[in-house]
């Protein structure tokens, strides 16, 4: 195994076996019935929840590439579902951010990348037999504040998901975690 791996490895013996996991004990349900979907920056890794007061098995958090559903059947909706029905979450956060790696990305640049990492082009088309269009699941978006309004309206008109179920969106500043509403259910 690599260096890191190794590293991690001794690191999480040593954390069971000095029992460093109690503070951790929680159930599976969230304490605030909340799921968020947000972005998979490691800015927001720590940030978000403490700039929001959400402490271990508070919320139910689902991270992704942009804080993006990009199929209405996914596994993002496919886990707010669960989260909901099985879980009690009431209520979902949808948080952008600023500096998001995903606004401007084209699938061309990361298709180049895959190239050069040893992907064959007949690899990458063989994944038109699934019925994906390559070019629209890897891109990112443009404007951030109109990503999180179709995600938050994919969620609130998703067949599925009751009415009682109250979605909301934001954008957070990845380097203060300053919240901004983008879309509120009240309004």
């Amino acid at each position: 195994m690599s260096y890191i791996i190794d590293e991690i490895l001794e690191h999480n013996e040593k954390f069971v076996a000095g029992k460093q996991y109690e503070s951790f004990d929680t159930t599976r349900f969230p304490n605030k019935r909340i799921a968020v979907l947000s972005c998979m920056d490691t800015r927001l890794t720590e940030l978000l929840p403490a700039a929001l007061n959400f402490k271990n098995g508070d919320i139910k958090i689902i991270t992704n590439a942009g804080a993006m559903i990009t199929h209405p059947y996914g596994s993002v909706m496919r886990s707010l579902l669960v989260a909901i029905y099985e879980l009690g979450v009431r209520e979902i956060m949808v948080i952008g951010h600023y500096g998001c790696g995903m606004k401007g990305l084209e699938a061309s640049q990361l298709i180049q990348k895959m190239e050069g990492r040893g992907v064959t082009q007949d690899q990458i088309e063989s994944i038109k037999s699934d019925n994906i269009d390559i070019h629209k699941w890897l891109s990112g978006f443009e404007n951030p504040i109109v990503s999180v309004s179709e995600t938050t309206d994919l969620i609130k008109n998703h067949p599925l998901i009751p009415a009682d179920v109250h979605v909301y969106g934001f954008l957070m500043d990845p380097h203060t975690g300053k919240l901004d509403i983008i879309e509120n259910e009240e309004e």
